[in-house]
């Protein structure tokens, strides 16, 4: 079992983290992603949701058995910053007509995308105008999990009657990370370098835990001895578990830790956690 992520040295840390990485324009993400990978010298490493070669800013890679945490960005939200440019003048009911498009959208996934192209819905949780100058608008733009921005900015063009379409963007947070401590790839090959001669100090502030991205999900603590029974592919049982979130629903993703705070499973709450027997927490990937 793994111990306390506060505790861990460089080399598990490299094995079980995550790196809040501030993408650069021109690659891709899973360009980036190799980057990062051959750097920290691990043999996996997995981003948190696509971004185009042009496209800045937030994306986390996982590195090592955290790999295994991917599916965690597909529950919680996205933030961008994102450039419309429109094609014709801004018209007087810009904000107006941009504020309604807050909510649920039908979208169908552009011709190059990797996913289906069936009509799907996606919510836009935020939608705000930041600034307006000559022909362009400064969005904000809060939404869920596989959200096409560029397809919103071509819907907010035809709904302005200008036409318009997606200029720079910039992703500011993929939940529960954001840009308020985004590491560059230099950043992150500093601190390895730092690392290797015996200062880990920078290493720790450019990598951080894995456990970093599940802070978004529900919490249930389990006994060590159940965690011991979760790595072998027990299911959580009812005895093993010392507390857990109030108010989780049934089916809900949760994340499981020993009381030191290490990461043990992922999971779906199935039973009652106070039950004195039964099944509580189906898992969906064990991380110990």
């Amino acid at each position: 079992m793994r111990g306390s992520p506060g505790a861990r040295d460089a080399t598990e840390l490299l094995e079980f983290g995550v790196v809040n990485l501030d993408k650069p324009p021109g690659p891709s993400a899973h360009q980036v992603t190799g980057w990062v990978r051959d750097l920290a010298g691990v043999e996996r490493a997995a981003h948190a949701g696509t971004l185009d070669p042009k496209v800045t800013g937030c994306l986390p890679v996982l590195l090592g058995d955290a790999t295994r945490l991917a599916q965690v960005f597909l529950e919680g939200s996205k933030e961008y910053v994102a450039v419309l440019e429109l094609h014709g003048r801004p018209p007087a009911d810009l904000e107006t007509v941009v504020a309604e498009f807050e909510g649920d959208l039908y979208q169908k996934p552009p011709r190059k995308s990797a996913v289906s192209r069936r009509l799907r819905t996606r919510e836009v949780f935020d939608l705000d105008v930041l600034e307006v100058e000559d022909r362009k608008a400064l969005l904000r733009i809060r939404c869920e999990s596989g959200t096409y921005v560029r397809k919103l900015c071509h819907d907010l063009g035809l709904a302005l009657g200008t036409g318009g379409h997606m200029g720079h963007l910039r992703r500011t947070a993929t939940e529960p990370f954001d840009d308020g401590d985004l590491v560059t790839l230099q950043d992150l090959a500093d601190a390895l370098a730092f690392a290797a001669e015996g200062d880990e100090a920078p290493l720790r502030r450019a990598v951080a835990p894995a456990e970093r991205s599940l802070d978004h999900l529900p919490r249930l603590v389990i006994k060590e001895s159940a965690a011991e029974q979760v790595a072998h592919g027990a299911p959580v049982y009812a005895p093993g578990v010392v507390e857990v979130d109030a108010g989780v629903e049934r089916g809900r993703l949760l994340a499981c830790y020993t009381p030191d705070g290490a990461a043990v499973c992922l999971g779906r709450l199935v039973g009652d956690p106070d039950a004195e027997a039964g099944e509580v927490v189906a898992l969906e990937r064990v991380l110990a």
